[in-house]
């Protein structure tokens, strides 16, 4: 590994460390006396420390040892898990992201972070714990053991790759992380050097063999090597893990004290990391070898149909399993839990609170929910601009809410849930709900709307995500720039995704956008219009049915069928896309669905289920906006995939512009 490639390990690791600590603390601003929490945040302080100072990074290890140390007398007991403290440290957690990335960080603006961090802890006790450490550090240094009490004795044996030195890695800094949890006596092992004749000076021939006392559980120990850890050669063994401090029974043991006991008695098992780190963009390019595949698969399909050698439609529909099921493997390993999106929010809500002086809870649903990796990534910024709407204009001040009879406290739901190929995610808050009139006003002052036109409900309310809208009275923050719902709206629709606002005057607003669960490749329909094939994803067929020529007549200028009792509109694909020849005599009407809007497209022929593989239009096609994609069939010709979304809102608001057909 070069050393490009272990900075760039780091930096992974260093923001899941990051993130851990940051979760962890919002965790302590509800749990202050949780000395499993305090005892977390540390170890991963810690770590980060350690770490840092590894790869060379010592102003990133310099500035995490204050925090580290400010923790360290908590968990001790020495100090309370104040409030001041928790915010002092997620205030310093920007500025340690951008040490990590080895960005510009402003050295006065650490020194500002570190005076906080010292003032919410205790600047006077917090030095003198500092000055404790350098003497013992001293003390050590001089062959003079300090005293740790609780402490376990172990004897770590450890040797490293050859090519160690070449990679970048250092083995004194480890050493010195060693001597940071506790006394140690340091033995190098020369057993491996060779002659001086057959020497490599790049090569690592030494081992060490370490008597470490500590009163830090094994997992301590282990996190020195966590980056070498694959490469190396290691054995801990306890020689004594008798406690050398005063007895001291559980009821006079502080909270924190017992979390160290407990951890010191689960050091014992070995952690394995069964994971493994893999480039996003190798699962990219790994998709589209797979899209590919399929591709060919389908040609492969279509060529043994037409014949009648037995041993090719054998070869085929064993290739098409197996294609299928390496399809579906790829995408389980793009597939990620909406937990890592959801917790990016917590410390938005706790800076949300703070910005508008509002109780705001968050909570969250349907954390194991999955969706692909790309459509997460993508989600981030459309989540931040509902969830700082409905903070901002959404939710009411403490003072409101009780006279509404509510309390003080405003809750944002976050919630998550699968409906067949598509996942909704819901930002739903309790607040007072859209102002109508407001909403109306605003759009005909910015001439959105005519004065008095007559509009539906939806259509009031889709307004919101007109580009440049705002019932914002004032520029802050958070809002007034009539920027950032349209964003939302684009995002979506970028994402083959659809989004519907409800608000009840009071009880609140609630957003689902409902997103397919992949970008890559989907199950589709095959239709025929005119001489052109189409796609329509499956997710969204809800039935097929025969339109006969009589029930195609009494239609007629109206557009509308009754299915069981329901009224529903359909669209004739062959009239919207002004195809110029005649229906076939029993045309088919495929019934589609988005939310709660149900239309039907009648097409000349249904051709059957198709795995299809999407690719993106040009700019040209896509300003068209009936179509979503297209994909290549067996045959290499290509047909477009429908945009689902944009038919179903078309019908809904009678609009029939007719678009020219493709084919």
């Amino acid at each position: 590994m070069s050393e490009e490639d272990g900075i760039e390990v780091f930096r992974v690791e260093s923001q899941e460390l990051l993130e851990q600590i940051e979760q962890g603390l919002l965790d302590l601003e509800h749990k202050p006396g949780d000395a499993v929490l305090v005892a977390s945040v540390f170890r991963a302080l810690h770590t980060l420390k350690g770490s840092g100072a590894m790869f060379g990074m010592d102003d990133l290890a310099d500035f995490v040892h204050h925090c580290e140390t400010a923790f360290d007398r908590v968990r001790k007991g020495q100090a309370p898990a104040t409030a001041a403290l928790v915010t002092a440290v997620l205030n310093a957690m920007d500025f340690m992201r951008a040490l990590a990335e080895q960005r510009k960080a402003p050295a006065e603006e650490g020194e500002r972070l570190l005076a906080a961090l010292h003032a919410a802890v205790g600047g006077a006790a917090a030095g003198a714990v500092e000055a404790g450490a350098v003497a013992a550090g001293a003390a050590q240094a001089a062959g003079t053991p300090a005293p740790v009490a609780g402490a376990a004795r172990y004897r770590i044996r450890f040797g490293l790759a050859s090519d160690v030195f070449v990679n970048g890695t250092r083995p004194l800094p480890m050493l010195d992380e060693l001597r940071a949890l506790g006394p140690c006596r340091v033995t190098a092992v020369t057993d491996n050097i060779p002659p001086l004749g057959a020497l490599d000076p790049t090569a690592c021939y030494l081992g060490w063999d370490v008597e470490l006392r500590t009163e830090q559980p094994r997992d301590a120990i282990e996190d020195v090597f966590m980056f070498v850890r694959d490469d190396m050669t290691l054995k801990i063994d306890v020689i004594d893990d008798a406690v050398v401090a005063e007895p001291q029974t559980d009821a006079g043991a502080p909270p924190a004290a017992k979390a160290v006991a407990a951890e010191a008695a689960d050091a014992k098992t070995v952690r394995s990391d069964a994971t493994v780190r893999v480039p996003a963009v190798r699962l990219d390019e790994l998709m589209d070898r797979v899209g590919e595949l399929v591709i060919a698969q389908a040609r492969l399909k279509q060529i043994a149909a037409s014949s009648a050698d037995l041993n090719l439609r054998s070869v085929a529909e064993e290739i098409e399993h197996l294609a299928s099921e390496l399809r579906d493997s790829m995408m389980s390993v793009r597939m990620v839990p909406v937990v890592q999106l959801f917790g990016r929010f917590r410390r938005l809500i706790h800076d949300l609170s703070a910005e508008t002086g509002k109780e705001i809870a968050l909570v969250t649903e349907g954390e194991t929910t999955e969706l692909d990796k790309t459509v997460i990534e993508r989600l981030a910024d459309p989540l931040v601009h509902l969830i700082r709407n409905a903070a901002d204009h959404g939710l009411e001040p403490p003072a409101e809410r009780l006279a509404a009879g509510k309390a003080a406290r405003g809750t944002i739901i976050l919630s998550a849930r699968q409906t067949g190929a598509e996942v909704v995610i819901s930002v739903c808050d309790d607040g007072r709900g859209v102002n109508r009139a407001r909403v109306r006003a605003k759009a005909e002052e910015n001439g959105l709307i005519a004065v008095g036109a007559p509009l539906s409900d939806p259509e009031l309310l889709n307004l919101i995500f007109q580009p440049g809208f705002s019932t914002a009275a004032t520029i802050t923050n958070l809002s007034g720039r009539g920027v950032g719902m349209d964003v939302v709206k684009r995002t979506i629709e970028g994402l083959r995704g659809a989004l519907e606002l409800t608000s009840q005057p009071g009880d609140g607003s609630k957003v689902d956008l409902r997103i397919p669960l992949t970008l890559a490749i989907i199950d589709g329909l095959l239709v025929r219009v005119a001489n052109a094939r189409y796609v329509i994803p499956v997710s969204a067929v809800e039935e097929c049915l025969e339109l006969t020529p009589a029930q195609d007549l009494r239609s007629t200028g109206r557009s509308f069928l009754t299915i069981r009792d329901a009224l529903v509109p359909f669209v004739r694909l062959r009239e919207l896309f002004r195809t110029g020849t005649k229906p076939d005599l029993y045309q088919k009407i495929v019934v589609i669905s988005t939310g709660t809007d149900r239309i039907g497209l009648v097409v000349d022929q249904i051709l059957g289920d198709y795995q299809t593989v999407i690719k993106p239009l040009s700019t040209f096609h896509a300003q068209v906006g009936s179509f979503s994609g297209a994909t290549i069939l067996g045959d290499g010709s290509v047909a477009l995939i429908l945009d689902v979304a944009a038919l179903t809102a078309q019908a809904a608001h009678h609009d029939s512009a007719p678009l020219r057909a493709a084919g």
